[in-house]
């Protein structure tokens, strides 16, 4: 049976680079799932040092170009988050998308938003530089850690748990919703998959890709739901049509673009 076919997917904090990246199990959900929409929201970078891309990275990467290739008629949005931030322009050039600070849609008479969500954690917005240190902290971190990366992850849920980001970046996403008269606002950011609603507007966030919790968004006739992968085999490509196969750039892993930031 064919999988259902989606007006829109949204993926979010794959985090291409950090250690706890599930970039390969990313891709198979862009693999495993038909949809008319890809929005990729925000930080599926780590930071702008593309050295630390792995082989499963890269391989995210060309399936993303894949994707955008103008003959699937899909439409690829690529929402910049704060660790995305200075990738436009490369962006554009490396996977053949454009990158957005907020992207609105129209679908089934509701006005849609998606913005990665960071706008919304003053913490962060008001201290660009303790991000910037923070971020190369963490991947040190996580260089150190132990194999699964236990501490590195549960620093990851005090940060949003503990400081209750999820909430802060919930209330300022529904209250910037409701400026823009948008039905349904989507975000990223915190890690962690919630929906709330508030004055009938509808919150949702996608979650991240860094955790044992990995989780995806759809939007279809019957509504949005939140999706939480589950572990299973890659799967087999072999049954693409060729025109398909001959139309996909590779992305090498010595590309150009990967002394960027370091």
């Amino acid at each position: 049976m064919d999988p259902p076919v989606y007006d829109t997917l949204i993926l979010s904090d794959v985090h291409l680079g950090s250690d706890t990246s599930r970039a390969r199990e990313a891709t198979c959900v862009l693999k495993e799932n038909r949809f008319q929409r890809l929005i990729l929201l925000g930080d599926i970078f780590a930071d702008l040092n593309f050295r630390r891309l792995t082989k499963e990275h890269w391989k995210f990467l060309g399936y993303i170009r894949k994707l955008s290739n103008p003959k699937r008629k899909l439409e690829v949005v690529w929402v910049e988050g704060n660790h995305d931030h200075g990738l436009a322009d490369i962006m554009s050039h490396l996977v053949g998308i454009r990158v957005y600070q907020e992207y609105a849609w129209e679908y089934a008479g509701l006005h849609h938003l998606a913005i990665h969500g960071h706008q919304f954690d003053r913490l962060l917005a008001n201290n660009l530089r303790l991000n910037y240190f923070g971020t190369l902290f963490y991947l040190l971190l996580q260089r150190l850690d132990l194999k699964g990366k236990p501490v590195a992850r549960f620093i990851d849920r005090i940060n949003t748990r503990w400081l209750r980001m999820s909430h802060k970046v919930a209330s300022g996403a529904l209250f910037h919703a409701r400026l823009h008269k948008a039905d349904r606002i989507f975000c990223g950011h915190t890690h962690e998959a919630m929906h709330q609603e508030k004055d009938s507007i509808q919150y949702y966030n996608a979650g991240g890709w860094v955790d044992e919790r990995l989780t995806y968004i759809t939007i279809d006739a019957e509504g949005v739901r939140i999706h939480e992968y589950q572990q299973r085999p890659e799967p087999d490509d072999s049954g693409e049509e060729q025109s398909d196969r001959d139309s996909m750039v590779e992305l090498p892993e010595d590309a150009e673009y990967e002394n960027i930031g370091s």
